[in-house]
């Protein structure tokens, strides 16, 4: 599975939500989840249908292939995000996670996997 790295750091596994499938099912109808998931390409998000609150970063890719946190924060059940026009991904994580990683607007991410995003 791939790894989250924050500023450099690595923090989490990561999973990747890039098919519309996986994209619709997200978080859903899930008890939590260790580490995070990245939605790409997305500029919004919902936690209806959810069982625990989250934390939400919208990213913006960066020319190196990582992307840099536009605005950062938690997300309680049966709410709705404030959608980004700029955002091109979004990262999940359970709430409180991002505290402890040390994500905030304006850190680095990037996934160390092999893997090539969309």
């Amino acid at each position: 599975m791939p790894t989250l790295l924050v500023n450099g750091a690595p923090v989490a596994a990561c999973e990747l939500a890039e098919t519309r499938k996986a994209r619709r099912r997200g978080l859903l109808k899930r008890d939590g989840i260790d580490g995070a998931m990245l939605i790409t390409p997305c500029r919004s998000v919902h936690t209806f249908g959810m069982r625990f609150d989250i934390d939400v970063a919208y990213l913006k890719r960066a020319p190196d292939n990582a992307f840099r946190v536009l605005r950062s924060g938690s997300l309680p059940r049966r709410r709705f995000g404030r959608p980004s026009l700029h955002s091109t991904a979004i990262l999940e994580a359970a709430a409180g996670a991002f505290a402890t990683w040390g994500l905030q607007g304006g850190s680095r991410v990037q996934i160390t996997d092999e893997h090539k995003l969309q």
